[in-house]
């Protein structure tokens, strides 16, 4: 049966025709369970169909299949709506008719029985299966806060949303997703907190998604961005539910993904990738400071290599005399020039970081400490580069890891070799020039259509008591209005980011 003939396809009266049917579009798995037995005294015949493993058993088992062996009852009326209404004991129950459907709900985990005589279909909620526990967020440590983190299961994800935000204003609207894979994605924002253009827009780009398999959400975060070529993330991923409600609440936009433990939240700021909500469970003077290292940090992640080199190379003068000669005793037995040792350096730290991210943790700890102590160690006595640009290399990666978005820490790290480059070929000037290329295309950027670097450019002042600052709680009790949030000029409908159509 082609797909095209499948898709029109509606059940038939007989039992065993559809059974062999949805058999051969299968392929008669092996994890396709068919369970015959009948209802009533004069024992009309049934089957229920589900795949293994996908299901709670427990719940088949019980409150279905045992259910209905054991009711003996004459059935006087249509056995259809008998079945439907009165022997089922289940919340989540549907009908139908199509045979397209029929084959979408057992491959989502859930039950369907068919009646013998009978060209409908009941559908039965019963998705379950083993699934990972809800544990503490992996990719973001929790100081103080909530432990409880997404997990792989969409209608637990969900649950946990709907816990952390208990407003009957939340609008969660389901699509699909891949050709093939069929996966369900969860729009989730609430009403009367979120410009209703910035959802639309949402939607119609998770429209354009033309692709067989959709593995992760950030496949789709790649598809429905702004500008694939930036190298700063235009959407937040997190694991955290509660701050996937803060955000919601902010009047931003969360989807959710079948198979995926990371929510995506948009439209955002670069002010959003520095914030952390745990920001709001210290005193605002703590938060305010953190928040201060963190934007310094950022600094230092894209220009303080480069700043060495420049300085060594083309303005030794601006160096302290007794620094500048420690400089000039370390450098005399290094054959490389500054832009060779510090590319050197960084190679071997970006390594080193990679190759501790894809080992089991305690041995990736282990390959961090030890590598970056011992080997760089090894390296300034062998004269391979000197003790300045190893600290200043060192400096660099610790300054990456206090960025609380991982996507954005890689992007300056990707930066920073550009910076290195202008430094060479120009000095300062060449560091001043990136620094200005840098923060056109900032201003440039949009997440969702929205100005990527506001609250700075446009400049709202009233905003940056929330963005560089931490202000006393008192003064963040309401939410505050936030003109960059404002409904888009421009209604002409995107192709996911990849342009107008």
């Amino acid at each position: 049966m082609s797909n095209s003939s499948f898709e029109k396809s509606y059940l038939e009266k007989s039992l065993e025709d559809n059974i062999q049917t949805i058999k051969k579009i299968l392929g008669s798995p092996a994890d396709l369970i068919i369970r015959k037995s009948s209802i009533g005294i004069i024992e009309h015949k049934f089957a229920m169909i589900y795949m293994k493993g996908l299901v709670n058993e427990e719940q088949v088992n019980n409150n279905i299949l045992r259910i209905l062996e054991l009711n003996k009852k004459d059935i006087q009326g249509n056995l259809f709506d008998t079945v439907y209404e009165e022997m089922i004991a289940l919340t989540e129950i549907k009908k139908s008719q199509k045979l397209e459907q029929v084959i979408k709900t057992l491959l989502s985990g859930d039950t369907v029985v068919l009646l013998d005589n009978c060209d409908l279909a009941i559908q039965l909620g019963t998705s379950g299966g083993e699934f990972r526990a809800i544990e503490e967020p992996q990719s973001e440590a929790v100081i103080r806060g909530s432990r409880s983190g997404f997990v792989e299961n969409l209608k637990f994800n969900l649950a946990l949303l709907r816990r952390e935000i208990k407003d009957p204003n939340l609008r969660i609207n389901m699509m699909e997703v891949g050709k093939h894979s069929n996966q369900k994605v969860a729009i989730c924002h609430i009403e009367g907190q979120v410009k209703q253009e910035i959802v639309d827009e949402v939607v119609q780009r998770l429209k354009t998604i033309n692709v067989d398999f959709a593995p992760d959400s950030g496949f789709i975060e790649q598809w429905i961005e702004d500008s694939n070529l930036s190298p700063f993330p235009q959407i937040l991923d997190t694991e955290r539910p509660d701050r996937v409600a803060y955000n919601l609440l902010k009047g931003k936009v969360s989807i959710i993904v079948e198979g995926s433990p990371f929510a995506l939240l948009m439209p955002i700021t670069i002010g959003d990738s520095l914030k952390t909500i745990e920001d709001y469970n210290q005193r605002w003077l703590i938060s305010t400071l953190l928040r201060f290292l963190r934007f310094v940090s950022f600094y230092m992640t894209l220009f303080l290599p480069a700043l060495y080199v420049a300085l060594v190379s083309y303005h030794p003068e601006l160096i302290p005399t007794q620094l500048l000669f420690t400089i000039a005793a370390s450098r005399e037995g290094v054959p490389f020039p500054s832009l060779v040792e510090a590319l050197l350096i960084a190679l071997f730290y970006e390594i080193l970081q990679e190759a501790g991210t894809r080992l089991p943790r305690k041995i990736g700890q282990t390959i961090g400490i030890v590598g970056g102590i011992v080997i760089g160690e090894i390296a300034v006595q062998a004269g391979i580069v000197t003790p300045l640009m190893v600290i200043a290399i060192s400096l660099t990666a610790i300054s990456a890891f206090t960025l609380p978005n991982y996507s954005l820490s890689i992007g300056l790290r990707v930066i920073r070799f550009g910076a290195i480059f202008a430094a060479t070929l120009l000095g300062l000037y060449g560091i001043i020039l990136v620094f200005i290329m840098i923060h056109i295309h900032l201003a440039n950027l949009k997440s969702i259509g929205i100005p990527y670097s506001a609250p700075f450019a446009p400049n709202h002042l009233w905003d940056l008591k929330n963005v560089v600052i931490r202000a006393p709680i008192t003064t963040l009790t309401k939410r505050q209005p936030q003109p960059f949030l404002e409904p888009m000029k421009s209604k002409q409908k995107t192709n996911g980011g990849k342009g107008k159509s």
